[in-house]
């Protein structure tokens, strides 16, 4: 296995990880997917998004791979009247990473990262290690540490 950078940095400041690899589907990057991949039920699974506030700029939210992000409960929390995703096509420039290997870890630059609530539901989720194919699984309160994220509730609600 390659090591990432998102696992060197992880590694540089001694945080245990373990990197579980699955088979990509350039067809079908679903992180649904992706989890059953992996053998993890969705709600340890979570998806990186990337989206630009009118007043901050670029914000990273974290978020189960089954749930969708809310855009104003997320502008809320980023202090921004609003946001919007930004397109696939800008995100390798602005984070160094492409759709499908989008990693909280390790991006060009520090950007405002939130994080869903319910990672603190389990003691250990997943994040993109910063290719296809290859997630890191480690402890959320570690991952909420090291990217600086606020713990916030940033996805919609289906009841």
């Amino acid at each position: 296995m390659t090591k990432t950078n998102a696992m060197r940095m992880l590694d540089k400041a001694k945080i245990s990880y373990e990197p579980l690899e699955y088979t990509v589907d350039d067809n079908d990057l679903s992180g649904t997917t992706i989890a059953s991949s992996v053998g993890l039920p969705y709600e340890m699974v979570f998806k990186t998004l990337v989206a630009k506030g009118d007043k901050t700029g670029p914000i990273v939210m974290c978020i189960p791979v089954d749930k969708e992000i809310d855009l104003k409960k997320a502008a809320k929390v980023s202090g921004n009247k609003k946001i919007e995703m930004i397109h696939v096509k800008d995100l390798l420039a602005l984070t160094g990473y492409i759709r499908g290997g989008c990693s909280p870890i390790g991006m060009k630059k520090k950007f405002p990262t939130y994080i869903c609530e319910s990672c603190l539901d389990h003691d250990k989720i997943t994040v993109s290690a910063g290719i296809k194919g290859c997630q890191l699984l480690l402890s959320a309160n570690d991952l909420i540490d090291y990217t600086g994220a606020l713990v916030c509730d940033i996805v919609i609600r289906w009841e």
